[in-house]
This record gives structure tokens, C-alpha cells and sequence, in this order.
């Protein structure tokens, strides 16, 4: 199931939204050296955030010799880590990082379809700050999680998911068209944006329940974490919503 675009229009240019893009793309291809085979294993471990970090300040990160992570402070591991950004400060170049192109894609498409309209429901500034403080909480959730973690966190994924649940509440009669895939059968079809976002909040939900938490899989406990603090904090931020977004597909009565 892949959202293709809205039927809400926008009343105002999403600079914001387009913003993020712009840098999100920016930092994978020059920060990050990214490209087909995904950004270089140094850029991932300086600049993401590492759960063992943050919960073990002053203690920092690094690759040893196999390509594995060690960190300061861990029983048996001698020596310092290379130099790095602030450990806070990785908390926030996580939120713009990708560890591939169809992570990265599929991040800004989805940004795309939903921010735009969160956007316009607050204005650029609240925007921004919800978007922000979306992703710190995902981040939060994953760390609380599993805080001893050596393995890098990175992706807007957490900040877009506080955006989806903040929409789900905002438009939940609005309507997304998708790419539908059922083993060999691709079809595309309109359907309700709250079917679409719960049924991406339920697959986070059962994934979280069944993965490992060791190892370098997808944070499933940020994505939930960041939907909760969008569908929680979403009022607090929009003050300006589309009360008649879906006017326009309204069955007309006779």
C-alpha cells in the first residue's frame, strides 16, 4: 500500500514542507556521501543517534576494525572514539538522515502527500516546531525502549509518523489515492486517508511486537511514538484547519 496524493488542496505554499525536502535530499547525497548503495558507514555512525549515547553521556561511539559499533565505556573496549558532533546535537542531524534511497524516497513522499496540508493547518512556524519536537519524541520512544542500543538511529521517518497522526485526526474524512500491490495485482484505487494512516499505525504496532530489538532494523517504536505525539499534540499546533476540506466530495442531497 503506497499513498500517491491527497484530495485536500492547500490554501498556501508549503515552504516548510518543501524545505525539509530540499535538506533531507541535501544531507543524503552531500553529507552523508549517499548514493545506489547507500551513504558511507562513517557519516551513518558520526552523525545519527545512538541510543547508548544519549543514555550515557560522554560516552561515545565508533566503528572498530569488522565494521561493528563500540562505544566508550562498554566492558571490555579500550580507548576513544573518534572525534564527533554532540551527542544532542545527533539527536537532530538523525531526523535528516536515510540509510538508502528508498528509505529516503519513500520518507519524502509521504512527507509530500501529508505535511503540506499539516502545514497549512498551522503555519510555517508551528510547523516547524511540531515537526521537531515529532521527532524528538520519536526518538524518545526508541531510546526508552532499548537505551544501552549501539545501533545508529537515523531517518525523518519518526517526525513524518507524529505528521500521520496528526493528520488521521485533523482529516479523517479526507481521501488518498494508492498504489495498491496484492502479490502479482497492482491496481490503483481512492481510499479513506483514516484506513490508510490505521492500517500503517497497525503494521508499525504488530512489526514492533515481533523484531528484536538488538540490530539494525527499522525503529518501529519511533514511528509509534512520534504517531502518538501527533494525534496528542496536533490541537495544540493547528489552529487554522480546514473545517470543509472535504466539501468537495460530499455527496450532494436533493
Amino acid at each position: 500500500m503506497l499513498p500517491l496524493k491527497d484530495n485536500i488542496p492547500t490554501r498556501i505554499t508549503p515552504v516548510i514542507t518543501i524545505a525539509l525536502i530540499a535538506i533531507n535530499v541535501f544531507v543524503y547525497f552531500f553529507i552523508q556521501q549517499g548514493g545506489i548503495k547507500g551513504p558511507s558507514d562513517e557519516s551513518v555512525v558520526k552523525y545519527s543517534a545512538i541510543p547508548y549515547e544519549i543514555t550515557h553521556p560522554g560516552d561515545n561511539c565508533g566503528l572498530v576494525q569488522n565494521g561493528e559499533i563500540a562505544c566508550e565505556g562498554q566492558p571490555g573496549i579500550e580507548g576513544n572514539a573518534p572525534s564527533q558532533p554532540s551527542t544532542w546535537l545527533t539527536i537532530l542531524f538523525a531526523m535528516f538522515m536515510h540509510g538508502g534511497l528508498l528509505h529516503l524516497g519513500g520518507n519524502m513522499l509521504f512527507l509530500w502527500i501529508f505535511g503540506n496540508n499539516i502545514e497549512d493547518s498551522m503555519g510555517p512556524f508551528r510547523f516547524t516546531a511540531f515537526y521537531l519536537l515529532g521527532g524528538l519524541a520519536a526518538t524518545a520512544a526508541h531510546v526508552a525502549v532499548d537505551p544501552s542500543s549501539t545501533s545508529p538511529t537515523l531517518g525523518a521517518s519518526g517526525a513524518i509518523a507524529a505528521v500521520l497522526g496528526g493528520y488521521a485526526l485533523l482529516y479523517p474524512r479526507a481521501r488518498v489515492v494508492t498504489l495498491i500491490f496484492i502479490i502479482i495485482f497492482v491496481t490503483v484505487i481512492e481510499l479513506p486517508a483514516l484506513l490508510v494512516l490505521g492500517v500503517w499505525f497497525l503494521l508499525q504496532i504488530l512489526s514492533a511486537s515481533s523484531e528484536p530489538l538488538q540490530g539494525g532494523g527499522v525503529a518501529y517504536f519511533a514511528h509509534i511514538g512520534g504517531f502518538v505525539f501527533g494525534l496528542l499534540f496536533i490541537r495544540m499546533f493547528a489552529n487554522r484547519v480546514q473545517d470543509d476540506y472535504d466539501r468537495t466530495s460530499r455527496i450532494p442531497v436533493y
